[in-house]
């Protein structure tokens, strides 16, 4: 059970995100192929699921504002990919290995029937893989502003390794908060959403402390990480919707791409003010465009692709 969180909530929190943080939720962790992939777990079991996918060198934290709120209708994970968060790190990693961990840990949880699976930015890419691979195991894809698109030279995965730095210890907490950023960079983060991010993302090491992520999952993009998803998206079988930010990566030219390639049947929805990090920025509306396809997911037919 979750145990105090006052001390990572700030004085200026919103009532809202108070009660989130407060919601109970149980961390919890499962095998999968050799290593312990933590989640953690809101509502109770044997109810419909939500599976919240973190985007990379983040964690499953980054959505708890978020996904506390579905606890009183749904059964709600978040996970830790392998080499986030509380996670065990491994040799290699891949977008189909990080899908299977998706799969395991809502098999784990006790969701009744099929999830649905939200996913952000890289947790998108994993998202979209996990609906191809594993078509009969979920209800439906959310993915929150995840650019899939022709390999470009400058979002290679060498530029994504300087982007996030080389592993540094920091002596104290202070100062290893102090330095925490998101990459892209986003000036419109809300301060009291970055203060139980940035704790979260922290463990003690020899010599102080160092973030959690494992500096080596980029090894999972070979080359352009906007294309790891690419051969994935268009076998989709299941409802799919892209949460497109409005300052975010997805260009209106990748969201009418990828629009096509879905074949011309799931929403492209714009979050208004948003940057690519929606929860830390607009996290009420990205919730509400969350609750909104769920409602109407539930009183809909699909279109035919």
């Amino acid at each position: 059970m979750v145990a105090d969180v006052d001390f990572l909530i700030a004085d200026d929190a919103p009532s809202w995100f108070r009660r989130a943080l407060h919601t109970p939720f149980f961390d919890e962790h499962v095998e999968v192929d050799g290593a312990q992939i933590h989640y953690l777990a809101w509502g109770e079991p044997g109810r419909r699921g939500l599976v919240f996918v973190h985007g990379g060198a983040a964690h499953a934290h980054w959505w708890t504002h978020v996904a506390a709120s579905f606890s009183r209708q749904y059964r709600v994970v978040a996970i830790d990919l392998s080499g986030h968060g509380d996670s065990e790190h491994r040799p290699e990693y891949s977008l189909e290995q990080w899908a299977s961990e998706v799969v395991a840990v809502a098999a784990d949880a006790g969701i009744d029937g099929a999830p649905v699976v939200v996913g952000h930015s890289m947790g998108g890419f994993v998202s979209i893989a996990t609906g191809a691979l594993y078509p009969d195991d979920l209800a439906g894809v959310i993915v929150l502003d995840s650019p899939v698109a022709e390999p470009a030279h400058e979002i290679g995965v060498a530029n994504a390794k300087q982007a996030f730095g080389v592993p540094r210890v920091y002596p104290t907490a202070e100062e290893a908060l102090a330095r925490f950023r998101t990459i892209p960079p986003q000036d419109d983060s809300l301060p009291y959403i970055i203060k139980h991010v940035a704790f979260r993302s922290l463990h003690e090491v020899p010599g102080g402390y160092s973030w959690k992520f494992d500096h080596n999952v980029f090894g999972a993009f070979k080359e352009s990480i906007r294309a790891v998803a690419l051969p994935y998206l268009p076998r989709v079988a299941c409802r799919f919707a892209l949460l497109r930010a409005e300052f975010g990566l997805v260009t209106h030219d990748i969201g009418d791409s990828m629009y096509e390639m879905l074949g011309r049947s799931a929403p492209v929805i714009e979050i208004p003010e948003a940057g690519h990090h929606g929860m830390l920025d607009q996290p009420l509306l990205v919730t509400m465009a969350v609750r909104t396809l769920l409602a109407d997911w539930d009183h809909s037919t699909p279109q035919r692709r």
